[in-house]
This record gives structure tokens, sequence and C-alpha cells, in this order.
């Protein structure tokens, strides 16, 4: 896979990193914290292939771009969606239960470029507990994040769980407009199937379906979600969808 490098300041790169500094320590870590990046092409990825792939103590943190993490255990597949902000160490080793033995691949979407969290990362940032924090805290957001991919996967109708899907997308990628909410992530059907625990072909009905009530339209980057949130959960479920994301589709 094509590679490219350069060094960015990651706090211009990632300004939320920095949101609980004093505006001192912000342009003091600003400044100090020069960091190499790479872009990783659309495609298959295998870290633990890659001759040019180094390292980092702190890992890789996704600044740009789309990929996924699929593992295949027992003839089912499921993924994670990543994107920019997440933390990643991708050449660590799943622990393997040994009669269960299962694998892990890694697909890029969109190009992705990657924020290398070298020693030197580690040394300066040490300076600054709250930066550290903040980096710690994207680990968490991640375990979550998968957490609440489960809960989706629990719903019973394939519909809801791509409903929920999107809507989730939406609060992390979606850009409110006229026509409704715009989530610019141009993900397969077998992807969105592997996301919430269904089949691909079941996936593709289920899209069918959300598009003829006029709750959900293809785009050539995505996807477009009509409707307050609020309303179109009310007569499917029984949780309430994200505060900013309703207000925003509601335009408050």
């Amino acid at each position: 896979m094509v590679t490219r490098r350069n060094a960015v300041r990651l706090l211009d790169a990632d300004p939320e990193l920095g949101e609980q500094l004093t505006p001192e320590e912000r342009d003091l870590a600003g400044r100090a914290l020069l960091v190499a990046t790479r872009t990783l092409e659309p495609g298959p990825w295998d870290p633990r292939e890659d001759p040019t792939e180094t390292r980092p103590v702190g890992g890789l943190l996704v600044l740009e771009g789309i990929l996924t993490r699929e593992i295949v255990f027992a003839g089912r597949r499921t993924t994670e969606l990543l994107g920019a902000s997440d933390v990643l160490r991708p050449w660590n080793e799943d622990v393997e239960f040994e009669a269960l033995p299962f694998s892990a691949s890694w697909e890029v979407h969109s190009a992705c470029r990657l924020a290398l969290l070298e020693d030197r990362f580690a040394l300066v940032a040490g300076r600054w507990p709250a930066l550290m924090a903040a980096v710690g805290e994207r680990h968490i957001r991640r375990a979550r994040g998968l957490a609440f991919q489960r809960a989706i996967a629990q719903l019973p109708r394939v519909d809801d769980r791509l409903l929920v899907l999107l809507w989730s997308m939406a609060e992390r990628w979606g850009r409110v407009g006229p026509q409704g909410v715009r989530v610019p992530l141009s993900l397969p059907h077998r992807t969105l199937a592997t996301l919430v625990g269904a089949r691909r072909p079941s996936v593709t009905t289920a899209l069918s379906g959300l598009a003829r009530d006029g709750l959900v339209e293809r785009t050539e980057v995505g996807w477009l979600l009509h409707g307050d949130p609020s309303e179109v959960f009310s007569g499917r479920l029984h949780t309430p969808v994200p505060d900013r994301v309703a207000a925003e589709a509601l335009g408050l």
C-alpha cells in the first residue's frame, strides 16, 4: 500500500487534545508537540507485514479518514468502525483462546492520516497531565463505542439496528443541512451488516424499507437522514437519541 510521510503540529491537527490546557500551556505544547504522520491509501492494511510501519509507544492517532477492523470468528464477522480521534495499536496481538481461533484484518475505506505518537511525544506530553488525560479518554471513548455497538446488535429488527447505527454515525460525522443530516460515510452493505450483526441480504432489504419510509436516502458520498430523530425513534425504540443530534436536526 502506498504511504506518504510528513510532520505536523499535533494540537493544530487535533485541537480537542488541548482543550483542558490553559492558553499559555496550549501555546507552549502546540509548539513542542511536532509529530510524524503517515497516510494510508484505501484498501487492505496489515500493519504486522508493513515493512515501513513503526511501533510508536503511544500508538497511532487517526487525524483523518475512515478504517475498519474486522474479526472473523466461528464463520461470523464483526466490524469496528474507526475514524478521526481514535487511538490504535494495531500491531498488538489479540488474545486468542486456543480452542476457538479467530482472525483480524484492517481495511482503509478513505485515505487515513495517522499521527505517530512516538517516544518524543511521550516525553514532551508528560509535562502536561491534562494532555495525557485527553489521550487516555480516547481509549475510554473507543471502548464505550464498542459497548454501544454491542447494544445495537441486540435490537431484534435489522432495520432498527441500521437506523440507530446511522444516527450514531451522524452524532460523530454528520452535518446538518436543509434536506436532513448528511453522513459522509460510503460503506458497503457488507460492512454495515457486520457492524450491526446481520447478514448482507437482510441489510439490503432493511435499507430499502427505510428508504421507502423516507427515513434514509443513499447519496454519492454516504447517507442523508430525514426527520426529527426523537419522533423517528419514539415509535420504534424506547431509548432517546443523543441530545446534540436531536437539537441540530431541529435547528436549535
